[in-house]
Formats: C-alpha cells, structure tokens, sequence
C-alpha cells in the first residue's frame, strides 16, 4: 500500500473516502471539516446539532457525498476533548477509521493532517502518527486461510492532503512512520506464525534474510558452539525438543566511531508447553507467541537500519522449543549458566529466564550496555498489570526514565515495579546459586530479579509484555492477535541514544 503526503485542498481530492475530524464538545464542525460541511449544504452540522455525531475519541460517522464532491464518502472521525488530544488517540483514529472505510470497500483514501495543530502537536508529529495509525490499523493476517469469506478488500493508497507546509519535512514524518509501522507488523507476522511455521531455524532464516537486506553483521551459533560456550542453561531447556536451538546475534554499525552498543535481548521459545511441568491444554495454542521478545528485536534492528540511526546496536535471541521428550530437563534437575551460576530448577515452566539467563550473560561478555531485554516472561505480570500496561524493572533509574520515555513518546503504556532486595529471598535455592522460580508471590519481581544476576553492574532494563504481547479484541490500531508491543518504544529509545 502507498501511503504519500501531498499538497492540495482535500475538498478537492478525488478519492474512495476522505477522513476529517471533530472534537467532542465543539459546537460544529471547524477547519476542513467545515469547508467540507459547506460543501455538504451543512450535513455535517445537522448531525452535529441531533447528536449524531458528538466527536468522542474513535466515533466514526460517514455521509455520502452523491456527487457534491470528488470523493464519494466523507469519514468524519472523532478525536475526544481538544484538551485531551494526544498523538496515540490520533494514531487509535486513523487505525479504526481506516478500517471503517475499508470496510466500505474503499481502495483510494485521503485524509488531512489529523490532529495537527491541537495540543501543540506539530503537523510533523500528526502526519508520522496518522501514518502509523493507518498501517497498523490496516494490518492483517490472512496467510493460511484459503476461502476469501469475511476478507475485505484492500486499500491501496492512502494520500494525506497538506494545504501547508514544508512537503519534504511531512513526507520525511510519514517515510519514518511508514518504516516503524512496518517493523511493528513484521513482528506481528513473526509472532502470529503458528509454530510449525517458526520454528528456531525458521527464526534463524528470518535473521539471515534482515542481515541480507539491511547489511547487517549475523552470527548463529548452533548447538555444540552453545556447549562450548556454557550455555547450560538455555541447553537444558532445548533438550526436550526434536528442533535443534538457534543462538541468533545481529549487528547494526551505525556508529563506528563510538565503543558504545545497545543491546536488545529477546526471549525466544517458539512453542512454550511448560516442559515436564506441563501447562493446562485450555489456551496452550498462544504459547506460539512466547518468541514475542526475539520478534520484537529483530524488528527493532531492521527499522533501526532503514532509519540509519548514528548508533550502535545488536540484537540477541537464544531461540528454542520447551516441550516434555524423554530427554527434557526435569524439576530438580541443576543447570549452569553461561557466566557460571548454578540453578536449580523448580518448574520447567519457568524456561524463558534460563534462555535469558545465557543471552544476557553473553550480552554482558560482549560488553553491551545499556541493555534492555523483551520477554513474555510471568502470568504474574499479567495478573498484577492486566493486559494494559507492560512491567519494567530495572537496576538503573537513570536509564529506566529513559525507557519510559521513550514509551511515552511511542504511546506504548508500561508501568515500573519495585526491585527491592527483600525479593531475592524468594530464590535462593538449598543446593544451587539461585532457583528458577520464588514462588506464587511476587512472581513478576522475582523472576527480574532472577535476570538481575546475569547483569551485574550493566544497566539494564527488563520489560515483561506477558500481558500485552498478545490481544483478544480489536481497538484502535491493534487487531485480534500478536501486537507488536515495544517496537516503537524501543525505537524511540534507539532514537534517543543516537541523537
């Protein structure tokens, strides 16, 4: 789909639909809207005036335009209170109301810079908003469904309409949308992938196709270099499945100058059963998106790439399957991680720290820093935040507000938990350095604290998205299914550190 920022006057624009906007409260229409409404013979003021359309964040009203102007509909969409505009309710807008006129079986579609203006949000960030708001909105997946029942067409072009303004600066704003929505969906297809599909060698083929096309550096260590290595602890989760373990490292140089590299470290099981300690059957098909983190920064790094950010960056994945084979680790059995720490495992279900375990203890051997790693790691994460906001934890405040930031400026909610040190009782084991797992209470503290011990002084932040990796219902720019949660934060974060 092309999405382009043009000059013009949308009242003039030929198109499927065109979207304008209404704030809640306004006594009619404003701005375009207006123009357009004249245009309209005061159709838009009338349904203003009944209530009909009242402007509340993500309401959608569309009138036929029968002939009075080049387009044939007019998607009025509601923005809230004026007062309360953010750039994420722009971006929710653009989303539902793309998939409103899609729907409609509009395949050329034009909108003006919503939200530009409101808020002292600058026609620049409007326009990479609405860009992100689209595309993402738009988003499907429909790969192996072979009937086209219930599928709507696609749209194939989406034209913003700019009556001013510098067009190279706009459309710079919508080519950098336009990259971090694409990132954003590619994890969404990464992770939506049932997982016979993506598999750890199908992750693995994924990072050689992005070192390909972005020139990046790609380093995979198989199964005997992990052993070597010491990787005992993401080894003694593999054991149990017939797919062999992918140790996957990217690199983007975007900075050689500079010693300092970021480092993002995703958690990969492609298909979490709980091990030995085996998960309940009701639900356990989700378990496809435990690869949520490794998608997410393989996603991160290409749009770090295609957006030539001044930095240095790798991201790391120790990819694998945790199932019960005869050959599986089992509750009490003691691991070793790569930097030496002995662990004992309580229940094989909690896998995800032991892969993470070696990924950070290898991030650290390479001297990464700061360091930030994804995981759908702790129900506990889910049952203390819901499917909301995702949990940070961190040994270092200064970079913790950088991340939380970022995830400010992305629109992305995520909420900080403590990491007092009374945690670290609860994993203290009778016969090893540390177990895998404290106990019910506390779960999502403690399995961070867990990961704390394979960082040492790194700064380092740890984002659980175990509650919003993955949704059941569609709002705003996300539909049913993997979300993508933490590709625009950690970009924006990326960002940051270049500038």
């Amino acid at each position: 789909m092309k999405i382009n920022v043009i000059p013009g006057d949308i009242v003039l624009h030929p198109a499927d639909a065109i979207l304008v906007s209404q704030f809640e409260g306004a006594a009619g229409p404003g701005g375009t809207t207006a123009a357009i409404d004249a245009a309209l013979k005061g159709a838009i003021a009338q349904l203003i005036k009944q209530g009909e359309i009242k402007g509340k964040c993500g309401e959608l009203t569309v009138v036929h335009t029968l002939g009075k102007l080049p387009a044939a509909r007019v998607a009025i969409v509601g923005l809230g209170k004026e007062k309360e505009l953010t750039l994420d309710k722009v971006r929710r807008a653009s989303g539902e109301a793309c998939r409103a006129v899609r729907r409609l079986g509009a395949k050329k579609v034009a909108t003006v810079i919503l939200g530009s203006g409101a808020q002292d949000i600058t026609a620049k960030a409007a326009v990479q908003a609405v860009t992100e708001g689209c595309l993402l909105g738009l988003y499907t997946f429909r790969k192996y469904m072979t009937s086209k029942e219930g599928a709507s067409g696609e749209i194939e072009q989406i034209d913003i309409v700019a009556n001013e303004g510098p067009m190279a600066e706009l459309q710079r704003a919508c080519e950098k949308g336009s990259i971090i929505a694409e990132a954003t969906n590619m994890a969404r297809n990464m992770i939506n992938e049932p997982s016979n599909h993506m598999t750890p060698t199908e992750m693995a083929e994924t990072a050689k196709d992005l070192a390909h096309s972005y020139g990046l550096e790609l380093t995979i260590l198989e199964k005997e270099q992990m052993r070597r290595k010491g990787m005992g602890a993401l080894l003694g989760v593999a054991q149990g499945s017939h797919h062999p373990p992918k140790f996957i490292v990217l690199r983007y140089q975007g900075n050689p100058s500079s010693a300092d590299t970021l480092g993002l470290v995703g958690k990969g099981i492609t298909f979490d059963s709980g091990g030995i300690s085996i998960k309940p059957a009701d639900g356990m098909e989700e378990m496809k998106d435990d690869m949520s983190g490794g998608a997410i920064v393989f996603s991160v790094i290409s749009a770090v790439a295609r957006l030539k950010l001044k930095l240095n960056l790798v991201a790391i994945c120790g990819a694998t399957e945790n199932m019960p084979g005869g050959m599986a680790m089992k509750p009490g059995d003691v691991v070793r991680a790569m930097n030496g720490k002995s662990i004992e495992v309580i229940s094989t279900d909690a896998e995800g720290r032991l892969t993470l375990a070696d990924a950070l203890s290898y991030a650290v051997g390479q001297r990464l820093s700061p360091l930030v790693d994804i995981a759908t790691l702790t129900g506990a994460c889910r049952v203390a935040l819901g499917k909301v906001a995702t949990g940070a934890f961190s040994n270092n405040q200064d970079f913790m507000n950088d991340v939380l930031d970022a995830a400010s400026r992305a629109g992305e909610l995520m909420w900080q938990l403590p990491m007092f040190e009374e945690y670290k009782e609860q994993n203290k084991s009778d016969i090893a350095d540390i177990k895998n797992t404290g106990g019910r209470y506390g779960g999502a503290i403690t399995a961070a604290q867990f990961l704390a011990e394979f960082v040492g002084e790194t700064p380092w932040v740890h984002l659980d998205i175990a509650g919003t990796s993955f949704s059941d219902k569609v709002s705003g720019y996300n539909i049913k299914g993997a979300t993508g949660i933490a590709v625009r934060t950690l970009i924006q974060l990326a960002e940051g550190i270049a500038k």
